[in-house]
């Protein structure tokens, strides 16, 4: 059945979550009433759905009884998962690709254990120092891959191939999210990309909130988009305002609620729409209190899908 704009699947992403509690003890290790806490501030802003960001929990890293424990949990929490996101594990990195590529197949099993439909995947790499001491890791630029480099993109190729194919068996969807200065960076290799990988369970995050924070010129975000929309299965969803001074040069980006940035999320949903885009939603935001600005996202969106979907 096609979604309505109230029971759309559109979760809250865990980016504002640590892994590591104030006290030094990571996430994984936590009895599951301490999971249950975060889980009931997802709920009670609203979401019945979340993205399960793996920077606060790595359900593939759990033990078979730890993961049922996690089940419970959400299941006590009403709280469902719309898709497993794996963060800054690049199958190509060139000292823990081949580890990353295992962790994303045991990922792909791990979310269709907890019925996750998505699992997000992506060719960006840990944060670098510098990104770190920065005020927003974006205005420092990270590890990437080379364009030229044939032998790396056949071997994306290959293990997102691979993955698509597990994740196929288990009735899941694998999710490519765009990221700068990767083969995912830009709507032309993005689109390559999943095409020489070739299989329908395999599309597109078209995530480009991650492109126009950048301080770089960037193409107008329709430009971004509209390329991608006839692969994407899965939407991380965030906007940000952006400003250029053309008497210096000089760009400026700051994170803004999903109706207030340069993206026209109205316009960009109505886009969607009309190519047939049905998959899950996840709202996504930084700084502040990150999940509350998160719910308000969803508000919006769930506002604009009415009118849109009423209109088709």
């Amino acid at each position: 059945m096609p979604h309505t704009a109230q029971d759309w699947p559109i979760g809250a992403a865990l980016l504002q979550f640590p892994g590591t509690t104030r006290d030094g003890r990571s996430v994984q290790d936590l009895p599951a009433q301490q999971w249950g806490r975060v889980l009931r501030e997802v709920a009670a802003e609203g979401f019945e759905h979340l993205d399960l960001t793996d920077s606060w929990l790595r359900p593939a890293d759990l033990s078979p009884q730890r993961r049922q424990e996690f089940a419970r949990t959400l299941q006590e929490s009403r709280l469902a998962v719309s898709a497993l996101s794996v963060t800054r594990r690049s199958v190509l990195d060139p000292d823990t690709g081949a580890a990353n590529f295992d962790y994303l197949l045991r990922s792909i099993d791990a979310a269709a254990e907890l019925g996750a439909g998505v699992v997000c995947a992506g060719l960006h790499r840990p944060l670098t120092d510098a990104q770190r001491a920065a005020v927003w890791f974006w205005h420092q630029p990270g590890a990437g891959d080379d364009p030229a480099d044939e032998r790396a993109w056949e071997l994306a190729v290959r293990r997102f191939r691979a993955a698509g194919q597990r994740a196929a068996g288990r009735g899941v969807a694998l999710s490519l999210e765009m990221y700068e200065d990767t083969f995912l960076g830009t709507p032309e290799s993005a689109v390559r990309l999943v095409r020489d990988i070739g299989l329908a369970n395999v599309g597109l995050n078209p995530d480009i909130g991650n492109l126009v924070r950048l301080h770089r010129p960037m193409p107008h975000w329709e430009e971004l988009l509209v390329p991608t929309l006839p692969y994407t299965n899965y939407w991380q969803i965030k906007n940000y305002y952006r400003d250029h001074d053309p008497a210096t040069g000089a760009y400026a980006t700051s994170p803004a609620p999903v109706e207030s940035g340069v993206i026209d999320y109205r316009k960009a949903l109505e886009l969607a729409l009309e190519a047939g885009f049905d998959g899950p939603i996840c709202t996504e935001h930084y700084g502040g209190d990150g999940l509350g600005v998160s719910a308000r996202n969803r508000d919006y969106l769930r506002r604009v899908l009415a009118v849109k979907l009423a209109a088709t």
